[in-house]
């Protein structure tokens, strides 16, 4: 698996505002790393989904819309 090119493919969903795309690529990389039992790429894509988690908070979360 490139998992550069899937973390470029997530973070043009987020860009884009599409997190429901963004999350299920994600979490698609994650479980294709988990089968090759590449637990870097698990890692990784660990902290990406984290990564689309913060900017959900960031855009729609009740502290940032007070």
């Amino acid at each position: 698996m490139d998992i550069q090119s899937e973390a470029k493919l997530v973070q043009e969903f987020v860009d884009r505002g599409n997190y429901h795309a963004a999350y299920n690529v994600a979490l698609s990389a994650l479980n294709a790393c988990r089968r090759e039992q590449d637990q870097a790429g698990v890692d990784r894509f660990i902290e990406i989904i984290r990564g689309i988690v913060d900017a959900l908070d960031a855009e729609f979360g009740s502290e940032h819309n007070a």
